[in-house]
């Protein structure tokens, strides 16, 4: 079987079913037979009503009284009913899903699976979900159950991996480590497990594939890397003293370090391939100056990509004030950039030293006379062949060094798997004056009790606040936002409504919004009011997640906090929090659910490190990987903190290496790693 033909060749699969598939990533047949089932529901011992207790449980039982209505104040259809067996009857809801009236036959008897709890004043099975129980699998009460796709439901997943039945005998062999048929059984079991036992034999096989792969993407990455050449720049410490010297500040012990480690890797004549992670506001920028001055001291230009105009602009102020008294050159190209053909030709005759720049330094026309180090700031933020791009402008035959940077810190565990031997060096302390965000989970409920107040007080709190006409000049606030306009839908207050409703409560402040549709110039303006302290209030989505920095912003509000994921949380804390007075983080939530484990550890901690280990073990390497990088890292199984498999796969890989010609025998691996390699290269 080649598992690489297209999914709609497999039985049942037509090209409307494989049109859909496609849009979620399922475009072969090796795709297919990889989507795997997100958990099993174990049939073989449903609860009785009369014995039901509060939690996820299973009912086996009969359906009536089935009717639907509208709840206007949150635009929901509810859709209720009765379950019933010989022992009992019990409620049943589900919200938004008025289909249900139309699924059940009230002479047949159903699996039902959902969380049995207590909500508006009765107990009741809230939004289970039902299976018709004359189509379980008796021998084993096992039912894998799926992730739905579009219009793809989980029950129609089981139906296609049916029609697939007698295909998976045909699964050939992916690596040469394993006893022969054990990846066919594998995926087999997986799909229709015939007991608990070899539903987990299949996962850990499949985990330590996926294992494989990666490590094996990682360490060719590496030994690509070492075949390259790069100008050798040597470290002059009198020079670095010099620099350090006339710094208005004292460096953090972790700077230090990192930028010793970069200058020892650009003195060797194969690139520097350097991840810098620091956690928000612990000083890459000040690591990536000193990076620079040294390179161009050796004679070399640099070039320091950003992924938006502000954060460029940012960065070539502060980069300009540090470099222009050792007589450097620094300049500033972006889409607004005046004169953009003469700088270019500046560029080229290396009469500039370090360009600081967004898209515009990938054009075609922008070449280098010499270009050494290539600085990446919010590297996840480009794609590979953007990256690729800006690496070809160096001298013909040469590689430059490379030095990513990013503030989502990669927890430990994860680095060593994903990266292989890439170096990494971490930021992870906080420089002198910088206080640490005080955050506090906060419900609908106490907004006017709690944080409004809050608000009013920083708003006015600044000591050399004065009044001009109506206007309080103080510091600032970020309220955020997921959305941009009502859909009536959503439950989430658009930036639009939020920014009337805050106007009106604030009236003698200005509130303004700024989301990502907004043109450029436009988001730009609006930033640059916000950072000269024109505006009071930001009412903004996501947008300033990474790299606006407004000193005097000291106080950020997140509307349904529940809704995001912890790393994005901890990014967006770190807006505020970056100057000397105190400041404040209010995760709003809506409802009256108990918060989540992640709210609760952001309230705890303001160590970006801990909370990237929390989040691995609460969402999962691809969630957090996929926020780092273009291309998820999608691991469905494997378990970053199982060090065992980790072990088995990594010594496996370095046999595997050691026989070259296993990159022809096992073409399919070799294939199926690319993916791997785009996420896990950084130069």
């Amino acid at each position: 079987m080649n598992l690489f033909d297209s999914v709609d060749t497999l039985k049942g699969i037509g090209p409307k079913t494989a049109e859909v598939l496609k849009k979620y990533g399922i475009r072969t047949v090796r795709d297919f037979f990889y989507n795997l089932p997100r958990d099993y529901e174990n049939y073989a011992r449903p609860v009785s009503i009369a014995g039901i207790r509060p939690g996820k449980v299973i009912v086996k039982g009969k359906i009536d009284s089935l009717s639907t209505r509208r709840a206007r104040r949150r635009n929901l259809s509810i859709t209720e009913g009765v379950i019933r067996d010989k022992t009992g009857a019990i409620k049943v809801v589900w919200f938004n899903q008025s289909y249900r009236i139309r699924q059940f036959e009230p002479e047949k008897e159903y699996f039902f699976t959902g969380d049995y709890e207590f909500r508006n004043g009765k107990y009741s099975l809230t939004s289970p979900s039902a299976v018709l129980a004359s189509d379980v699998d008796t021998t084993s009460g096992l039912s894998p159950v799926y992730v739905a796709h579009g219009k793809l439901k989980s029950s129609d997943f089981k139906r296609l991996m049916n029609g697939s039945r007698d295909k998976f005998a045909l699964i050939p062999d992916l690596l040469p480590t394993v006893r022969p048929g054990v990846r066919k059984d594998a995926l087999f079991f997986a799909h229709f497990p015939n007991s608990l036992k070899s539903a987990e034999g299949a996962r850990e096989y499949l985990a330590y594939e996926e294992l494989f792969e990666l490590i094996l993407a990682a360490k060719l990455n590496r030994q690509e890397n070492d075949r390259l050449r790069a100008t050798e720049i040597p470290f002059d410490a009198s020079l670095v003293r010099e620099f350090v010297a006339s710094l208005p500040f004292k460096l953090t012990n972790a700077q230090r370090l990192a930028s010793w480690e970069i200058f020892q890797d650009m003195t060797r004549p194969t690139p520097m391939n350097r991840l810098l992670q620091g956690d928000v506001g612990s000083g890459k920028t000040m690591v990536a100056a000193m990076a620079a001055y040294e390179a161009i001291s050796g004679g070399a230009q640099v070039a320091l990509l950003a992924p938006t105009a502000i954060l460029a602009t940012q960065h070539y102020e502060s980069l300009k004030k540090l470099l222009e008294p050792f007589h450097i050159t620094v300049a500033l190209l972006t889409g607004a950039t005046k004169d953009k053909k003469n700088l270019k030709v500046a560029i080229s005759q290396g009469k500039i030293s370090l360009v600081i720049g967004t898209h515009a330094l990938l054009t075609d026309d922008t070449d280098f006379l010499n270009l050494g180090l290539v600085v990446i700031d919010e590297q996840h933020r480009f794609g590979v062949e953007q990256r690729q791009k800006l690496m070809l402008k160096s001298p013909p035959g040469l590689a430059p060094h490379l030095l990513a940077m990013t503030a989502t810190p990669i927890p430990r565990s994860l680095q060593l798997t994903l990266f292989g031997d890439l170096d990494v060096s971490i930021l992870n302390e906080l420089p002198a004056g910088r206080q640490p965000v005080k955050t506090s989970l906060i419900t609908e409920v106490e907004t006017k009790e709690r944080l409004y107040p809050a608000i009013r007080e920083v708003l006015s709190r600044r000591p050399d606040a004065k009044k001009h006409g109506d206007r309080a000049h103080g510091q600032q606030v970020y309220w955020i936002c997921k959305a941009i306009e009502e859909n009536g839908i959503s439950e989430t207050t658009s930036v639009k409504t939020r920014c009337k409703k805050l106007q009106d409560s604030f009236p003698k402040c200005r509130v303004e919004f700024l989301h990502g549709k907004m043109k450029p110039a436009d988001k730009d303006a609006v930033m640059e009011r916000f950072s000269s302290g024109e505006i009071d209030i930001l009412v903004s989505t996501t947008v300033v997640e990474v790299g606006v920095d407004v000193p005097n912003a000291t106080l950020m509000v997140v509307e349904n906090a529940e809704s995001y994921g912890l790393a994005q949380l901890h990014q967006l804390r770190g807006r505020v929090g970056r100057g000397a007075s105190e400041s404040f983080c209010f995760l709003l939530t809506s409802g009256d659910a108990r918060p989540s484990k992640r709210l609760l550890e952001l309230e705890r901690s303001n160590d970006g490190f801990h909370l990237a280990e929390v989040d691995l073990k609460l969402r999962g390497p691809g969630e957090i990987y996929g926020s780092l990088q273009h291309g998820a890292l999608d691991l469905r199984i494997a378990s970053l903190s199982d060090t065992k498999l980790i072990h088995r796969a990594q010594e496996d890989v370095k046999k595997f290496l050691m026989e070259p010609e296993n990159m022809l025998k096992y073409k399919e691996l070799m294939q199926g790693i690319t993916k791997y390699q785009q996420i896990t290269t950084l130069n």
